[in-house]
């Protein structure tokens, strides 16, 4: 049987993988990013990845109006002397729309990657369906009733939540 021969290779025949390459973590939320840039929102773009074991992604949202409504029709500013004239009773968050958008039987035991840590409603979403961790970029609510809620309640559901830093992403085009 012939023995086969392996290709001789530049360096002397080792080749070096390139080291600047994304880690998974910061893929995920570069993902969760790049979602929130089709968000019409004009003042909060939020996008959510959600990844299973196997760092499949299996859900992709950001926010947005729920789906059939014209948002066209609906209202986008943050205040007004009416909260009906506002977009808080309308829009759907990123966490939610991740979770609706599955593309698997079930997200349990899945992490979120988001880019603001969950509201209490999303938190009560994220432990409904299971999910086993958050990893969230900014924090900047930290301080509201909301985000206290949302931490008891991820607390008490032993989800794990945790800030991540991130390098900054470069995004360009491939060498051919």
């Amino acid at each position: 049987m012939e023995e086969l021969q392996q290709p001789r290779l530049p360096n002397n025949g080792i080749t070096q993988k390139r080291e600047d390459y994304l880690e998974w973590p910061e893929y995920f939320m570069a993902v969760a990013f790049l979602s929130a840039q089709r968000s019409k929102d004009p003042s909060s773009q939020v996008g959510a990845c959600i990844v299973n074991q196997e760092n499949k992604i299996v859900g992709i949202g950001y926010n947005g109006m729920p789906n059939g409504c014209d948002d066209d029709l609906l209202p986008w500013s943050r205040s007004a002397d009416d909260p009906l004239d506002t977009k808080y009773p309308y829009v759907c968050h990123a966490e939610l729309n991740a979770i609706m958008n599955k593309n698997s039987a079930d997200v349990k035991g899945c992490i979120m990657y988001v880019a603001l840590f969950p509201c209490n409603e999303c938190a009560k979403l994220i432990i409904q369906a299971g999910l086993k961790e958050v990893v969230y970029l900014s924090d900047k609510y930290h301080d509201t009733p909301e985000m206290t809620a949302s931490r008891r309640l991820l607390n008490l559901a032993g989800i794990q939540y945790r800030l991540k830093r991130v390098c900054q992403v470069k995004l360009g085009e491939a060498e051919t």
